[in-house]
């Protein structure tokens, strides 16, 4: 794609920034990396994470834990932009066209023009209508795949469960509750990359949008992504052999790895809560062509430590 010319020395400027978060069980963090770094930290990182940059369109890799929108009062993407437009000299303000999940890491789509913004948003959207997949993450997985590709199709929604809001898988959802969009009906295609000792590399091709769709997607295919402490308790085991439990039997705790796994990644038991989602957006299929970032350094170190080639 045009103008992404600098775009190796900058992932490699992201790369070192974010190095400090690749420490097994020091730096990282699942979803509270931000208490470890304060606003101008996480200024001066998402400054070097840049790996687009051309007319109104901006892009940045992004670490895992920053969320795009926040509280009052927490740090998130939306809160820095101001700050960051003037730190790289822009002259109008940034929107956000396409961004990942406050979890996961990868590509956030800017743009200074409001026009663009909404052009770009319409094509993500028709392409979708078209059958077309412009979003590709990657993920490392507890569990391999049966099938080596195929699709995840199901209903997802939102279940209160005591004080707490989950997303829950639908198989069979009635059309009322897809009129009355209490469900949404989502798909997702996988393939898998690499496979090494239980543990797998996956591309993972969303095709509709909902909240937490790829981590709950991959617990149907019974291979919860690695670092996922909402959903991977949702995947039994007997005797090795997997099963999906419901989510109302289902405990939610932090993610649970056998001896081996742990030393091949060389984590204690008591670290487990410190490691991070393991799903990066690696690309986005613009109209002029495709846009890439390249995994975290914590993302890499595990594949490294797994044996899976990095693809």
């Amino acid at each position: 794609m045009a103008g992404t010319g600098s775009a190796a020395a900058a992932a490699a400027a992201a790369a070192t920034a974010a190095r400090g978060l690749a420490r097994p069980g020091l730096g990282v963090r699942a979803a509270g990396w931000r208490r470890l770094l304060g606003p101008k930290e996480t200024l001066r990182l998402l400054e070097g994470s840049v790996v687009h940059r051309e007319g109104a369109l901006l892009a940045l890799n992004k670490p895992p834990g920053l969320p795009i929108l926040g509280r009052p009062g927490d740090l998130s993407l939306d809160v820095l932009l101001p700050a960051l437009r003037r730190h790289l000299g822009l002259d109008a303000d940034l929107h956000v066209v396409k961004a990942p999940a406050r979890e996961y890491s990868g590509l956030v789509l800017l743009s200074s023009c409001y026009h663009t913004t909404k052009k770009l948003q319409q094509f993500f959207t028709d392409a979708r209508w078209r059958g077309q997949y412009p979003a590709t993450y990657r993920a490392i997985t507890v569990g391999v795949p049966a099938e080596v590709e195929g699709e995840i199709s199901t209903g997802l929604s939102w279940q209160q469960q005591g004080d707490r809001a989950m997303v829950v898988p639908v198989p069979a959802p009635g059309r009322r509750s897809l009129a009355r969009k209490d469900v949404k009906s989502t798909l997702t295609r996988y393939r898998v990359l690499s496979a090494v000792g239980g543990c797998a590399l996956l591309q993972l091709q969303p095709r509709t949008a909902f909240p937490e769709q790829l981590q709950v997607h991959l617990t149907l295919l019974l291979c919860p992504a690695l670092g996922d402490h909402k959903h991977s308790s949702r995947v039994g085991r007997v005797l090795g052999v997997p099963f999906f439990l419901s989510p109302e039997s289902a405990p939610t705790h932090t993610q649970v790895l056998d001896e081996e796994l742990l030393s091949r990644l060389g984590l204690s038991p008591r670290q487990l809560h410190h490691l991070p989602l393991h799903i990066h957006l690696q690309e986005l299929v613009l109209p002029e062509g495709p846009l890439r970032a390249p995994p975290p350094p914590y993302f890499l170190h595990t594949l490294r430590c797994l044996g899976l080639p990095e693809h």
